[in-house]
């Protein structure tokens, strides 16, 4: 991957800006012109390699305009503990686009949406649950190299077959980190933890077992490298300020009150970002970014992130989320180039949720106008049958029968069997008392689907 051209210096021009805009003062229309120029950098939040095509007034150079943007920036800045290699701290601001964004997530991951819809009954939450991971598990070690596809993947998931190679180990160690966070969000984030997690993730993947679990050192020369050309994108700090840098890390993370508001979504943002940029493993790093992230969202509640593989949604754009880190060391240590695209892709992992709720919903109902038109069945059956599509794992006995619908024993056994005759319900035995289900394709079933 090629490295983004370095922006002009705008400390330079940033006077020289100013006054070209003075100068344009007795032109309403062009000073409007270059505010509203700044409007779209900002909301897009773009880096100087796309802010240079922007369509400018004449006379107005690119690198005049974004001087003007950067002073536009700086004077919004929130600082953060993150330190950059020379010392300086990451700063970062909120645009309206970014204030939309965090609003959104607000609103569909603060809770759970999934629990609370109708049209989805718990078996179903626990299948979309473990599919969920599988994806983010997959999708999160392939960022990281794992060469293997998606289908063989959740074939060994789901089978539990022992992994062939170390692409599956990386998949199936990922698999198991990610279930496993739920159990640590109580406890506060600590050096040990964080290395017991990247533990979990790199176990028997390593080609020295050794480096499992422990910071990088001095001796181990480590650095981010593009595979495809060998272009070395980013070296880490030293290994010497690694307990230092990581310390500050959980000090930032296990920070309850402060005198700042951080909203909880940055700061896991932030967490991921700052781990990733710190890399004190000698691999792994980018998977344990990802796992703190999701640690520190389920901590505040935003329970749906176990719903959502984010990674799916970022493997899609690679290059983007590459050049996300890349912009935010290149750029004055502005960390917000990495916030708008992780806020992005989690409401980008939403909607794709949001849309498959709708589809549930969609055939709920349409599956509802079936059964009314479903032949040969008395008023019991049908309100038994509304009652099985929206709770698939639902149990039914002749007993229960007899007592909504005061009806004698032979009433209610009829009436199961014939759905079990017709395919809607399936018959099963626990103890000496037999019960009914619905049958799996239940909704196929009603449709006259095969």
């Amino acid at each position: 991957m090629k490295l983004p051209e370095p922006a002009p210096d705008w400390k330079k021009l940033s006077q020289e800006a100013f006054k070209k805009i003075a100068a344009f003062a007795e032109s309403d229309d062009i000073k409007e012109v270059i505010r509203d120029i700044a409007k779209k950098a900002n909301d897009d939040y773009v880096y100087w390699d796309t802010f240079k095509y922007f369509k400018l007034p004449e006379n107005f150079s690119p690198a005049l305009a974004w001087s003007y943007v950067k002073v536009t920036r700086m004077s919004q800045f929130k600082k953060t503990p993150i330190k950059d290699k020379k010392g300086n701290s990451f700063t970062y601001w909120i645009p309206d686009s970014i204030l939309s964004d965090l609003h959104y997530i607000d609103q569909y991951a603060a809770g759970n949406i999934l629990v609370d819809d109708p049209s989805v009954h718990s078996t179903e939450r626990e299948r979309y649950l473990v599919n969920s991971i599988m994806e983010e598990a997959i999708a999160s070690s392939q960022l990281e190299g794992a060469a293997t596809t998606r289908k063989k993947a959740k074939d060994m998931l789901r089978t539990g077959r022992k992994p062939e190679n170390r692409a599956e180990q990386m998949i199936l160690n990922n698999y198991l980190t990610i279930k496993s966070i739920k159990k640590f969000v109580d406890k506060p984030l600590t050096i040990v933890l964080i290395s017991e997690i990247q533990a979990m993730i790199t176990k028997d993947t390593l080609d020295e077992p050794d480096t499992v679990g422990r910071f990088r050192n001095e001796n181990e020369d480590i650095s981010v490298v593009d595979e495809r050309d060998g272009q070395t994108l980013y070296v880490p700090p030293p290994a010497h300020e690694l307990t230092e840098r990581m310390q500050a890390l959980c000090d930032y993370a296990n920070e309850l009150q402060t005198t700042e508001f951080s909203h909880p979504v940055i700061k896991a943002i932030l967490l991921h970002f700052w781990l990733a940029y710190i890399h004190p493993y000698v691999d792994g790093n980018g998977r344990t970014a990802r796992a703190l992230f999701c640690w520190y969202m389920l901590k505040h509640k935003y329970w749906l992130i176990e719903y959502l593989s984010i990674s799916r949604i970022i493997i899609r754009a690679p290059i983007q989320y590459a050049r996300a880190y890349l912009y935010a060391e290149m750029d004055d240590s502005d960390v917000t180039y990495f916030v708008k695209f992780h806020l992005k892709t989690i409401r980008l992992a939403i909607e794709a949720l949001r849309l498959y709720l709708a589809k549930q919903q969609k055939e709920l109902k349409e599956t509802v106008q079936f059964i009314r038109k479903y032949p040969g069945l008395n008023h019991r059956q049908y309100e038994l049958l509304y009652h099985a599509v929206s709770h698939p794992d639902g149990i039914y006995t002749i007993r229960y029968l007899m007592n909504i619908y005061n009806v004698v024993y032979q009433t209610a056994r009829t009436d199961l069997l014939s759905l079990v005759k017709e395919g809607l319900f399936e018959q099963r035995k626990r103890g000496k008392e037999f019960y009914f289900i619905p049958t799996r394709n239940i909704h196929k079933k009603l449709r006259g689907l095969k």
